[in-house]
């Protein structure tokens, strides 16, 4: 890989530019680089049953902790592997192809060029690849053959897919898509994966029952971390994430056919499930603790899925990605890719001087979303507030949004709070949304109406602003203007070390 094939200039709200390199091209380099950069420890005999989830929960709150590689797990053929907790320290700027000193809101701004319409670089298709090292059909297929954990003490099965995306073609239309969507083994040939009512994997589904056929699948269970990223992102209709990650790289994905159903999936990836999902059976699925810091309601059903052949490279790793209570690497991961993409959208819709936009990770990325905007006119707080909840990366699964000044750094959870003490006042500045779009995760939504499909919650925004009209009289803040504060840190900053 050259630097002139796989770097891009990237403009950031914060200005300047920022130089992208991707530097690993699939799984393996990325463990060389996390470990080059000093954040991979090597866990050597921990059990599936509990260990190998117990040990990630540990170091997922840690915004500094390791990359955890998991090898000779009992029970399971040696060299099998499993990884956990990519998205931390400075590996989540490596991950993500950016330089290591970028703070968060760069990284966002950076990252959310990556749907640039014109950076899109189609992949190509090749006829073999490492994954093709290892192929497992009819009586040999067994999902169960894998390290797969249990990540949570009270989820209803082992889940195989966390770190993972689905592939899937409309059949309308011809398009492909990627969705990550968590899988959960049941026997040796079959497994679920859940999708909430509306996402693309879902739409595909229904458009496969409508013609009374059984969708084909490839779910990619180990492989490349950017495409897997770029697979629990929300990419605009009609494009193929695939399309993204090779504009983020600079070149095309090279891709290979599924030897059953056709469908594509990377060369280099480390193991890959080949199916087709019943349209009409269903069987129980879960709990899993959910992105939410909570579990899944028991008693939920999704359709099964046959798994028809198993690709595997030699030694294969199966790649990690299990939420956990909040702030957690999956929350991070979140925040920095979504937080720019709502800033676009609300922008987008007409909302002038949006500042900085953060999807909070105590609220895994989408409880609560922080704007800060420059007023401008009466309402202008309440208008931003408003479409930040309900626009595209907003709407999903929100309940708070804070409208603050632009003197507040909207990543600091404790000065976001502080504005909401100080500029809102609880009767008059706070509005409600009902029934809105929420995500089955909820654990708010009440058992009879989530029996019937009900899934829709309430919105909260906070103006958190200074009062519009007598803003000019408000009280000054204490804090140090950023001329004295530059001019402290310059002269004291030695009494922080």
């Amino acid at each position: 890989m050259t630097e002139d094939t796989n770097a891009r200039d990237m403009s950031t709200s914060a200005g300047g530019n920022i130089r992208q390199n991707i530097a690993y091209e699939d799984l393996r380099d990325w463990i060389a680089e996390a470990d080059r950069l000093g954040e991979l420890e090597i866990v050597k005999g921990a059990s599936w049953q509990e260990e190998i989830g117990m040990a990630t929960e540990l170091v997922s709150h840690e915004e500094n902790g390791p990359a955890l590689l998991f090898e000779d797990v009992p029970g399971v053929a040696r060299g099998f592997r499993v990884l956990a907790n990519l998205f931390a320290g400075k590996r989540k700027n490596m991950t993500l192809g950016f330089p290591v000193e970028l703070n968060k809101v760069e990284l966002s701004a950076g990252f959310a060029e990556a749907y640039a319409a014109e950076r899109l670089i189609p992949p190509v298709f090749v006829d073999d690849g490492p994954i093709f090292e290892n192929i497992l059909t009819g009586d040999d297929v067994d999902v169960e053959i894998f390290p797969t954990p249990l990540w949570h003490e009270l989820d209803g099965g082992r889940y195989i897919g966390t770190g993972t995306y689905n592939v899937t073609q409309d059949p309308v239309d011809g398009w492909y898509n990627l969705g990550s969507y968590r899988i959960m083994l049941h026997d040796k040939t079959h497994v679920t994966f859940n999708t909430a009512p509306g996402k693309h994997g879902r739409m595909h589904h229904e458009h496969y029952i409508a013609r009374g056929e059984k969708m084909p699948v490839i779910m990619v269970v180990g492989g490349d971390p950017m495409t897997f990223f770029l697979g629990g992102t929300e990419a605009p209709d009609g494009v193929s994430e695939f399309d993204i990650v090779g504009g983020l790289r600079g070149k095309p994905l090279e891709l290979v056919r599924g030897k059953i159903t056709g469908l594509p999936f990377p060369a280099n990836a480390e193991i890959v499930l080949e199916g087709f999902v019943d349209p009409e059976k269903l069987v129980p699925e879960g709990p899993f603790g959910d992105w939410t810091g909570t579990y899944t309601e028991s008693g939920r059903v999704r359709p099964i899925c046959e798994i028809v052949s198993i690709y595997h490279r030699n030694d294969p790793i199966l790649l990690g990605f299990a939420p956990q209570s909040l702030p957690d690497e999956y929350s991070r991961y979140r925040a920095i890719t979504r937080s720019n993409l709502a800033h676009k959208n609300i922008e987008a819709a007409g909302v002038p001087d949006v500042k900085a936009v953060w999807c909070h990770e105590c609220g895994g990325s989408r409880l609560l979303i922080t704007v800060a905007i420059t007023q401008r006119y009466p309402g202008h707080a309440t208008q931003a507030g408003q479409i930040a909840s309900q626009c595209h990366t907003g709407a999903y699964g929100g309940k708070w949004v804070i409208v603050v000044d632009d003197d507040v750094d909207v990543t600091n959870l404790e000065e976001v709070i502080w504005a909401a003490m100080t500029r809102a006042d609880p009767m008059t500045d706070i509005d409600f949304i009902r029934n809105a779009w929420d995500s089955p995760a909820d654990p708010l939504i009440k058992p009879e109406e989530r029996a019937k499909g009900n899934m829709t919650n309430s919105r909260m925004i906070i103006d958190a602003c200074r009062p519009f009209h007598w803003r000019d009289k408000f009280s000054p803040i204490t804090k140090a203007s950023p001329e004295l504060a530059k001019k402290a840190r310059e002269k004291f900053g030695y009494l922080l070390r």
